[in-house]
Order: structure tokens, then sequence, then C-alpha cells
């Protein structure tokens, strides 16, 4: 089992440094390879080599959506903050309108019988 846990790092943080090396390379080839749902192609894959049940890989996918679109206004916003404000304090005030946006997000999806929180 210890084997298996270092692989999925192993392969997990491959993935992660070699889209940061694409992004460092390319703007646009970074953003596309990016915004592609690395983590949660992963994540599917290792559920599904774990045995975890179908339902369970569906339900995986079904909450990523849902956690996703809040996030959205974030990579609208940071460009505007990070050329007034530098990295950091972009970095935090597109952190905290995702926070918002995703409470409200939460509060909407209740009133259809989706549970985020």
């Amino acid at each position: 089992m210890t084997g298996w846990l270092l692989a999925k790092y192993a392969i997990t943080a491959l993935l992660v440094v070699l889209i940061g090396e694409v992004a460092r390379r390319s703007d646009r080839l970074g953003g596309l390879v990016a915004a592609l749902p690395w983590v949660t192609v992963l994540a599917l894959v290792w559920m599904h080599a774990e045995g975890q049940p179908l339902e369970k890989l569906a339900r995986h996918a079904q909450y990523t959506l849902w956690y996703v679109i809040p996030t959205l206004p974030m990579f609208a916003l940071f460009p505007g903050l990070l050329a007034r404000w530098g990295f950091w304090p972009a970095l935090g005030g597109a952190a905290l309108l995702t926070l918002l946006v995703f409470g409200v997000w939460a509060v909407v999806l209740r009133r259809w019988g989706i549970e985020l929180l």
C-alpha cells in the first residue's frame, strides 16, 4: 500500500510541475493545460483503481462541477487586481471573492436540494 501511495504522490506532483513548466513557457498553452481538470481526472483514476463504487465516482464528478462554478469570477477579477495591488493582495482579494461567491452559490443550490456544505 505504501508503494501505491508514493506512486500516486509522484505522478500527481509530476503533473503539477509539468503544468507549471508549460505555463512558464507559454501563457496561452499554460492556461489551457491548467484549465483542464487534471486533478479531478487523477482523483477519479485513483478512486477507480482503489475500487470505489461507480456511484461514488459519479458523485465526485458532479460535486466538482458545483464547486468549480463559483471559482470562475476569481479568474476574471485577478488580472485587474494584480495590476492595481500586486500579487499577494490580488491573490488574497480573489480568494476572498471566491469564498463569498461560494457561500452565495451554496445558498442558491440548497433551494434545489444540492447541499455543498
